[in-house]
């Protein structure tokens, strides 16, 4: 995938999203200019607004790795800030998608810091694991169990 078409699919990633908030009832309103990490603003009921940074990947992304995400540069807690994180390749239905969704708090603790590299002191966190089916003899990506917590099927997490 070369960088522009990266770039592409992250956008649409993004407006795949907050499609499904928009068909959830979501007051979505998308900045016009992303340089403070926030891909869409959300009203609450209560007319207080959260802010929400969508992070994608691919199903063309190396094998093992379909739920790393890397070089992300967040780390102070931000109030009423979110991370929604999806992945293309590990859906398992594609009617219904499922996200990890974590506050800027919860990010923050379970993500790694660099210590090398052009990355240094950016956070990684990686949501899956690998293993070997054991009819199929394919390896397969799954969810790793400290992260299914932040599994959801829909936005309500954003509002508790």
């Amino acid at each position: 995938m070369t960088k522009d078409s990266s770039v592409r699919f992250g956008k649409r990633s993004e407006y795949f999203v907050i499609s499904h908030m928009l068909q959830e009832g979501l007051d979505c309103y998308i900045p016009i200019v992303d340089d403070d990490g926030v891909d869409v603003v959300i009203r609450k009921d209560d007319n207080n607004f959260i802010m929400v940074q969508i992070k994608a990947r691919s199903n063309d992304v190396k094998d093992g790795n379909a739920a790393l995400f890397s070089a992300l540069q967040h780390c102070q807690k931000r109030e009423n800030y979110f991370f929604v994180f999806y992945s293309e390749r590990m859906q398992k239905d594609s009617n219904k998608p499922f996200y990890w969704i974590l506050s800027s708090e919860e990010f923050l603790k379970e993500a790694r810091t660099n210590k090398s590299g052009k990355n240094k002191g950016k956070k990684c966190i990686k949501f899956n694991g690998n293993k070997k089916n054991p009819l199929t003899g394919q390896k397969e990506e799954y969810t790793k169990e400290q992260y299914l917590k932040y599994v959801y099927s829909d936005f309500n997490r954003l509002f508790k």
